[in-house]
This record gives C-alpha cells, sequence and structure tokens, in this order.
C-alpha cells in the first residue's frame, strides 16, 4: 500500500471536513431539531408533542421553538445531574447573575442620590394648590339609571332631567357635618356607606376630567353643586386637609422623589449625550425574539459618553426583569419609537451603573453568599420538579452514561405530561439557562423548526379527523340534516 504524502493528506482534510459538513447539513440536520450534549431533539418527536398536544397549544413554529428550548434546558439540567455536576461554581454564576446584581446596584446607588435630594413633606399650602396633581374628595353620587357596572349608561333627556333633580334636592340637604351620612343614604355608588363616599387622596388623571376638573376648582372643605359626569350627578366635596393630612404626605413625598429622579436622570441624560443607533428598534426586537443567540451580541443600540450599549448588554437588562414585567412578548409588538424609549431607558441605567462604579457601590459579603444559596436552590427546584435529582439518578443508575439515559427518559416522559395537561412546565430562570448554555454543547436548528411545523401541522390534522370520527353519532336526527324531515313533513314524497 502507497503512503499518501502527509502535504497531500493535509490538503485533503478541509475538502472531507467541508464534504461532512455537506453531508450533515443536507441529512441529519433537517431531522434534528435541537442538540444537547449527547441528546437529540428530533423532528418527528417535536412534531408528535405539538400536534398531539391534549392541551389548546396553537401549531405554530412560535410554539415549536417553545418545546425545543424547554427541552435543551430540560436536558441540560439532567446531564449536569446525572454526572454530578451542581452547577455552584462562583465564577459562572457570577457570569449569569450579572443582570440581577447590576439591578441590585443601580438600586442601591439611587437610594443614595435620593438621601442627597431636599426632604419635602406636602404642606397645607401645596395641598391647596393641588401640586403634583393630588387631590382628595368625597361624593355622593346620583346614578343615570343601568349604571350599575358595564359600559356608563345612556340616559334620555327624560332621565337626565330626573336625576338631576334629585341630585339639587340632596344638594339642599347636604352640609360638611353631615355628607358621610348622606352618602350613605342617597349614593348609588358601591360601598358608599362604608366609605362615607371618600375617595381618599387620588392623581387628578385618576379621575374623569369632568369630575377631576370639578374637584381641582373647589377650595379644601367646599361642596360643590351637582356635577354631570357619563354616570350620573356627583356631589362633591374637596376633603379638608387636615382630613387626609397623612395619606397626602405620603403620596406627595413619594411624586416629589420621583420627580427629583427623573430631574437627575434627565441631566445626566444630557451630560452623557445618549444616542441611538437609527436601527435600535429593530436590533431590540430581534434580541428579545430569542435572548439565548443575542447574549453576546456586540452590535451597538446606543452610545453615551464613556460606552456604548451592545445587543448583549441590553438582553442581559430585560433578563432581569421580572417576568410579570413581559419584555419579551411585548417589546416586539409595539411600535418603533415605543422600543427606541425603552432602549435609552436602559442605556441610561448604563450611565447610571457608571456613576455606581465610581462611588464604589456593590453588594456586600453577605449579599454575595446570600446569592450563590438562592442559585443552589433554584438548581435543586428545578431538579426536583424534573425528577431528575443527583440523588434519584444515583439510586437508578450506577454509571454516568447509565443515569443519563435515565434522566433523559425522564426529560421526555415530563414534557409528554405537559402538553397531555397533566403537569405544569418546571421553569428554568434566565441566570440559570445562561449558565447551562455557557458551560454545555446545544444547538437549535431553524430547518429543523420549519418541518417539525409542516410535520405537526399534519399530525394535527390527522389526530382532529380521527377524534371526529370516534364522536358518538346521534341516534335523533337534527333538524336541517340531509334527510330529515322538515317540521310537519312525515316524510314520505308528495307527488
Amino acid at each position: 500500500m502507497k503512503h499518501r504524502p502527509l502535504i497531500a493528506l493535509l490538503a485533503a482534510a478541509p475538502l472531507a471536513m467541508a464534504c461532512q459538513g455537506l453531508k450533515e447539513a443536507l441529512t441529519a440536520h433537517v431531522d434534528v431539531v435541537a442538540r444537547a450534549e449527547s441528546q437529540e431533539l428530533s423532528v418527528s418527536r417535536v412534531a408528535d408533542l405539538l400536534g398531539k398536544a391534549k392541551l389548546p397549544i396553537p401549531v405554530t413554529r412560535d410554539n415549536a421553538g417553545i418545546i425545543a428550548n424547554l427541552w435543551v434546558n430540560y436536558q441540560l439540567m439532567a446531564h449536569a445531574a446525572a454526572h454530578g455536576d451542581s452547577l455552584t461554581d462562583r465564577k459562572a454564576i457570577d457570569a449569569a447573575v450579572a443582570g440581577m446584581t447590576q439591578q441590585m446596584r443601580l438600586q442601591r446607588f439611587m437610594e443614595t442620590v435620593v438621601k442627597g435630594f431636599p426632604a419635602d413633606s406636602g404642606s397645607e399650602a401645596s395641598y391647596a394648590a393641588g401640586s403634583h396633581d393630588l387631590l382628595a374628595a368625597r361624593h355622593i353620587l346620583i346614578m343615570f339609571p343601568g349604571g350599575q357596572g358595564g359600559p356608563p349608561p345612556q340616559p334620555s333627556p327624560a332621565q337626565d332631567d330626573s336625576v338631576r333633580k334629585k341630585a339639587e334636592s340632596v344638594r339642599a340637604q347636604v352640609t360638611a357635618q353631615n355628607f358621610a351620612q348622606m352618602a350613605g343614604k342617597y349614593s348609588n355608588e358601591p360601598n358608599a356607606a362604608q366609605r362615607g363616599g371618600s375617595l381618599g387622596v387620588f392623581e387628578k388623571g385618576q379621575m374623569i376630567p369632568e369630575f377631576s376638573n370639578a374637584v381641582a376648582a373647589l377650595k379644601p372643605g367646599e361642596i360643590s353643586q351637582p356635577i354631570r359626569t357619563v354616570y350620573g350627578y356627583h356631589i362633591i366635596q374637596r376633603l379638608p386637609y387636615a382630613d387626609v393630612k397623612a395619606q397626602y404626605q405620603a403620596q406627595y413625598a413619594q411624586k416629589a422623589m420621583g420627580g427629583a429622579e427623573e430631574a437627575y436622570v434627565a441631566k445626566l441624560d444630557s451630560a452623557a449625550n445618549v444616542q441611538l443607533k437609527s436601527n435600535a428598534a429593530t436590533l431590540a426586537k430581534e434580541a428579545v425574539r430569542d435572548i439565548a443567540k443575542h447574549r453576546k451580541d456586540d452590535a451597538t443600540l446606543a452610545t453615551y459618553k464613556g460606552g456604548s450599549l451592545s445587543v448583549g448588554e441590553f438582553a442581559r437588562w430585560v433578563e432581569s426583569f421580572p417576568p410579570q414585567a413581559r419584555i419579551q412578548q411585548q417589546l416586539p409588538q409595539v411600535p418603533d419609537t415605543a422600543v427606541n424609549s425603552f432602549v435609552k431607558s436602559i442605556a441610561q441605567r448604563e450611565v447610571l451603573l457608571q456613576r455606581a462604579d465610581s462611588a464604589k457601590i456593590g453588594l456586600d459579603p453577605q449579599e454575595q453568599a446570600q446569592l450563590y444559596q438562592q442559585f443552589s436552590q433554584m438548581v435543586q427546584m428545578v431538579w426536583e420538579g424534573l425528577g431528575v435529582t443527583p440523588k434519584q439518578l444515583a439510586d437508578s443508575g450506577k454509571t454516568p452514561s447509565e443515569r443519563e439515559r435515565i434522566a433523559a427518559l425522564r426529560v421526555e416522559e415530563h414534557l409528554d405530561k405537559i402538553v397531555a395537561g397533566e403537569a405544569q412546565p418546571v421553569p428554568v430562570p434566565p441566570p440559570l439557562e445562561e449558565l447551562l448554555h455557557e458551560k454545555y454543547q446545544w444547538s437549535t436548528n431553524p430547518a429543523g423548526l420549519d418541518r417539525a411545523t409542516e410535520a405537526a401541522t399534519k399530525v394535527r390534522a390527522a389526530a382532529d379527523s380521527v377524534r371526529a370520527q370516534n364522536q358518538p353519532k346521534s341516534e335523533v336526527p337534527l333538524p336541517g340534516m340531509p334527510g330529515t324531515p322538515a317540521p310537519g313533513d312525515s316524510g314520505t314524497k308528495k307527488p
């Protein structure tokens, strides 16, 4: 056998690798939706999960992607448990929770800034002037007919006149001393008797304009003549300062502090010269649609004096917001102007963090230790939810490969239960997901997702057809069905 020259082997290697890559692209990749270490998620598996789901899950590419993402995270968690990885490496955790620690540091920095703001507790003079649009009132509502619940009523001229006259009659009896009693007797507002008609302190914009304007026009303690709104006629008293002093001062201080913070941030923004890139909204929307893909994206969203905001940094901030904020779900749906405002607010946070760094604002050792402990608890909760804790797997398998196989099967069983409505998805919080994605091998295949969605559509159609065929047929013909006699017809043809 002739030995091929080394130079020939080296020259052939790239070609062989290219052929192998082409082969994978044309074969395995189209049948695989995702990989997680040694596990593969096939197109047919996703098609069955989505197409045969007993829950009302629409067959869409987005939902196929959600299933794939769950599968990846669950399999990576299972892999870690099977190999005894406790996921407690502090350096990795620090990187994963960077968004959370940024929020904590920023909050702490703003607390130090706020301490330097002049205190303003809300005086009687500021209350009388309606400062910060804070008002306080009580009222007696004589409602139009049909005004209890639902949309505002549409009274006839006669009904309007009748309600107005009743309100005028009540107003003639009302004084500051008997207002609460009269509200309990005449007001149609729910719970008016218990509250004496009081609405407490509120912002002007919280009420409909006719009502708010009427309150603002009154002096503290003064009672209005009947004021018409879409709900009926209101007899309003602007509450005296002494009656609402504590509540007013608390809300006033909060509003004053918020205004001072806004002024501080605006001044900082002007000094930092925050500038958005022309495509910032487009890049931001792409990032929130697939956070995992953009965590290391260096594209620039905004610049400011001394730095810039990258897509990856933006993604980290988005992940640090609580789930109930629904940033990732809502941002792609809102206008670009709103997205740009949000991106700018994140850039301003980066500027504030620069100030926090200069002020040496950080977490103390106790807080850092608590963060590691919480992360460890989070890992344990996910393992327990999936039934793949290291102890459970050690009791079932002797070798890592056996434990890995058992863990992978349990993940698949849990996914089956989720789509059957028999179990809730086990949430994998963003910091834990980021750590898993950084530490282990994984991938998703867009072409595989497309094929899985197409196959799931066919599976769903077939399942719906079988379900329809298995429906018990009615033994009593229903009116209007083919071959069913019309009402009064004997069923025989007439000549």
